[in-house]
């Protein structure tokens, strides 16, 4: 499908890898000048290269507005402005159940998971606001409306992002930029990979089981009782990218097989 967007220009952050990489591929197909960052160089050089085509990679730490003014002054040198910005960077965060956590866990997670997307928004808003046509793509994830006891950190973050993407949605629609949310639940990435390695040896099995097993005992909505492929994200992300989504502002788009119990 032609999604209409030859020409324009995005910026996605996390792109090095999974969910972000994929979308980065199918902008390109698109016709789309795309820039990837991330906080590792040599990661991005290696993506860039795997994706060809006009991309350009630039390393970046969303927890400090300082690395962000730079990637925004080495964006607007190579690029000029952006139409497209799609937030993917993300951590799991402090793990264990509430009493568990200290402040310092609390603190990195929400450092990352919602803070860096506030400070990527508020460094290339006036970019995306300049043309009368933009669109944000915010990762939030099925946790942001269904928590889970051993992530609380995580789950408070992605809810804030919910948040966020909403009350943006209401104060720029009217000049073209609109913004929304994709809500995965347990995408085959390096996130799911780490958290599986963890788990089989917890458990003492292989990956495979241990895979297995946190589908019956943690995810028991998931009804194509599997791990999603990045590409299957991408692929609603790279929509609400397009002109074909002009009359899409403020919505989460779950991509869980079921994962959230609710309607």
């Amino acid at each position: 499908m032609d999604l209409g967007i030859s020409g324009k220009t995005a910026l996605i952050s996390g792109g090095d890898s999974g969910i972000g990489w994929h979308t980065a591929r199918i902008l390109l197909d698109e016709g789309v000048t795309v820039v990837i960052t991330d906080k590792d160089q040599s990661s991005l050089d290696e993506a860039a290269s795997r994706l060809g085509g006009q991309v350009h990679a630039f390393a970046a730490d969303i927890t400090s507005t300082e690395s962000i003014a730079r990637l925004h002054q080495q964006v607007t040198q190579a690029v000029g402005d952006i139409d497209i910005l799609v937030q993917s960077a993300g951590i799991t965060g402090a793990q264990g159940l509430f009493h568990e956590v200290d402040d310092a866990g609390w603190v990195e997670t929400i450092e990352v998971d919602l803070l860096g997307p506030v400070r990527l928004v508020k460094a290339f808003l006036p970019s995306l606001r300049t043309g009368g046509w933009g669109r944000i793509v915010f990762l939030a994830s099925e946790d942001g409306v269904q928590p889970y006891d051993d992530e609380i950190p995580y789950c408070s973050a992605k809810a804030g992002v919910l948040a966020l993407m909403k009350g943006l949605s209401r104060t720029y629609a009217l000049e073209g930029l609109l913004v929304n949310a994709v809500s995965p639940a347990f995408i085959h990435t390096p996130m799911t990979d780490a958290m599986m390695e963890k788990r089989a040896t917890q458990r003492g099995t292989d990956v495979d089981e241990a895979i297995r097993s946190f589908l019956d005992e943690e995810r028991p909505y998931m009804a194509l009782q599997r791990r999603g492929e990045p590409e299957e994200v991408a692929n609603v992300i790279a929509f609400l990218c397009s002109d074909r989504s002009g009359f899409v502002n403020g919505a989460n788009y779950r991509v869980d097989s079921g994962a959230v119990a609710s309607i």
